[in-house]
């Protein structure tokens, strides 16, 4: 094999600096040509007064080597430190967070035996955009934004992970029944890239009923693909019903970086005792291998580690008697890995890896349409008011009109309080009103309506302009309307 590649490791807090020592020895016996660079996160860097839990000098390290093996860190109590993981994830774009869920039965319980999912996680949009306002005194407001590009990087890398993983199926989970603008559009751009993979079948799921097949016939699944909300939930889930979350690990790739991680925590309880496993790290490790185009490598140790947990070597997290033969620590079970190198499985089955999946870039997604015809026909005005009925409200409002732009409906929580709301529908002090014009409109209509309505006394809080793209509205339809 050529010069070694480098990359990035931090061996982190808790159990985390003994199970990445494990992992490191098990790949390096195996033949992996890698060359090291440390760096420090997690509790130590927090209490030093830098709030991302990583020195600023370690990005460094990053840009270089671009793969980044991570152990478990510990996040101080109390507020003001912010997520590692999120960082780096926005720093670099890590749009892609893979997470197989595998069952090891007989050697690991699980109540479904031949669970083999992995699940294609969006990792950069969706509500976990973190732009959240308190908008009144009872209100709270989350944006969930879904883009095409951010929509089309993760469902192509899904399609490709599946092709270089000789996977069969990618399946897609949305809400695209509630959620026709955002959702809908991840839906629609799954079905345009799924055509170009004729190879690999392909189905969509809304996500409640996707969620219960998943939990309860999760052979059913091969690859799923999500929006970064399900499936951040969906993917503990699935890693819980594999009976195998302390075993998981998972992988978060970008155009320039990738990181690589247990998905458990840096149990401090355990630390420095000797008994913590190492499988979740070392399987994240071997995710990393086939990253950085060392297939070979990846197989041999998956392999032994598969066959070390058919032996029944197994550390005190999964030890059960009667299936296991051999309780161990965190050292020994790297040693006993390390001794079954070179063979394979003989009841579950052996891996083989080749090439990792085809990496997608800004000039590998599919170009844009060309631009919609975009026109502004009205605005959605949010206000605080808690002066009276909807009626009432409606009855001030609608005095407002002018210039072309009418009062056409007035709702509350979602849901149609004015023209003929019922009486019944509960409200609060958060109120749309949503001012629509037969013909397109100029920008300044709407501030001379917003000066209108602050004339009035009332308490505008937010606008959402409404526009049609090539005559099609782009906002959503109110309930009861």
């Amino acid at each position: 094999m050529g010069n070694k590649t480098p990359i990035t490791v931090a061996h982190g807090d808790g159990i985390g600096p003994e199970i990445m020592d494990a992992t490191l020895k098990i790949i390096q016996a195996a033949g992996a040509q890698i060359e090291i660079e440390q760096i420090e996160v997690g509790e130590k860097v927090y209490l030093r007064g830098i709030s991302a839990g990583i020195e600023p000098s370690a990005w460094e390290s990053l840009r270089r080597t671009k793969v980044f093996l991570k152990a478990p860190i510990t996040t101080p109590q109390g507020g003001g430190y912010k997520s590692l993981n999120v960082t780096t994830r926005t720093t670099f774009g890590l749009y892609a967070n893979i997470r197989p869920c595998v069952s090891y039965y007989p050697f690991v319980d699980t109540k479904h035996p031949k669970m083999n999912v992995v699940i294609v996680r969006e990792n950069e949009e969706d509500t976990y955009t973190g732009i959240e306002y308190r908008q009144t005194q009872d209100m709270m407001e989350c944006l969930k934004l879904i883009s095409r590009p951010g929509s089309e990087k993760i469902v192509r890398y899904a399609f490709e992970y599946a092709r270089s993983n000789n996977r069969k199926k990618v399946t897609c989970f949305v809400k695209d029944n509630i959620m026709k603008q955002t959702d809908g559009l991840f839906h629609t751009v799954f079905d345009e890239i799924a055509k170009e993979y004729p190879d690999i079948e392909n189905e969509s799921w809304i996500v409640d009923i996707g969620s219960a097949k998943l939990a309860d016939t999760p052979e059913a699944f091969d690859v799923i693909v999500m929006p970064n909300l399900y499936g951040d939930i969906l993917s503990d889930v699935a890693a819980q019903i594999a009976g195998s979350v302390g075993l998981a690990g998972s992988a978060n790739i970008g155009e320039q970086c990738a990181m690589f991680e247990a998905i458990h925590g840096s149990a401090p309880r355990r630390a420095g005792q000797n008994v913590a496993n190492p499988s979740g790290l070392l399987l994240a490790a071997v995710m990393l291998l086939v990253h950085i185009n060392q297939p070979d490598v990846a197989t041999k140790v998956h392999n032994a580690w598969l066959r070390t947990m058919e032996d029944g070597v197994h550390t005190y997290d999964i030890f059960a008697e009667g299936v296991s033969k051999q309780k161990v620590g965190t050292r020994e079970f790297a040693d006993a890995v390390i001794a079954r190198l070179g063979q394979e499985p003989q009841t579950l089955s052996p891996v083989h890896y080749s090439s990792a999946p085809q990496q997608v870039t800004e000039k590998t997604v599919r170009p844009q349409r060309p631009k919609a015809n975009k026109e502004l026909v009205g605005v959605d005005v949010f206000l605080d008011w808690t002066a009276g009925t909807a009626d009432q409200l409606g009855e001030l409002l609608s005095t407002l009109n002018h210039d072309g732009l009418e009062l056409t409906l007035i709702s509350n929580r979602g849901a149609r309080v004015w023209p003929n709301g019922q009486p019944e529908t509960f409200t609060t002090d958060h109120w749309r009103s949503r001012f629509l014009s037969q013909t397109p409109i100029t920008h300044a209509q709407i501030t001379a309506l917003l000066q209108k309505v602050s004339e009035q006394g009332l308490d505008f809080i937010k606008t959402e302009n409404l526009y049609n793209f090539d005559g099609k509205a782009g906002y959503s339809s109110v309930s009861g309307a």
